[in-house]
């Protein structure tokens, strides 16, 4: 029996290599797009958490007032601070309500008595949309829903709100 080495054609040593260079480099670049399609599924979501907007829980009373407070917010590299606003005060009951001030229509900012014509209401200016007192919307105005609620807690008589959370319409 005769052993002959099995020799490898010009041609087919051509095309092995240019193969094995095409696979490395499409795998070169579909690392990349694998990685970015698929962190943001394993990277763990981080919370805003609470924060302290500086106002004590003593303060707060049945007609609401603004209250507007700094978050650090990180995008990307970009670090910044971010400005948030809301509406606390305390219900019938006693319990504190801290409401977002964007309106669910057009994204507008509301106010409380913004309208001599609506006292006790929450008023936007944009398009007439009006809220009752309780962040619910008046039917008839403009806004499909009711404002969004505060996360809240409150600790040493201070109050801390954290994401506004959306509401089920009333």
């Amino acid at each position: 029996m005769s052993e002959e080495k099995q020799q490898v054609s010009r041609r087919q040593f051509l095309n092995y290599t240019l193969t094995g260079v095409g696979g490395f480099m499409a795998a070169g670049m579909l690392a990349p797009m694998l990685r970015m399609a698929v962190d943001p599924v394993l990277k763990e979501e981080k919370h805003g958490g609470l924060i302290n907007v500086g106002l004590a829980v003593e303060d707060i009373t049945n007609e609401p007032q603004r209250v507007d407070w700094k978050i650090d917010q990180v995008d990307g590299w970009y670090e910044s601070q971010v400005s948030r606003s809301a509406w606390v005060f305390k219900d019938d009951n006693g319990d504190i309500q801290a409401f977002s001030p964007i309106c669910k229509h057009l994204g507008c900012v509301v106010s409380w008595e913004g309208s001599d014509q609506y006292p006790n209401q929450f008023y936007c200016p944009c398009h007439d949309g009006r809220y009752y007192k309780d962040g619910t919307n008046v039917p008839g105005t403009p806004p499909l829903a009711p404002l969004d609620v505060y996360e809240q807690e409150v600790k040493d008589g201070m109050l801390f709100l954290g994401e506004p959370q959306l509401r089920e319409e009333a």
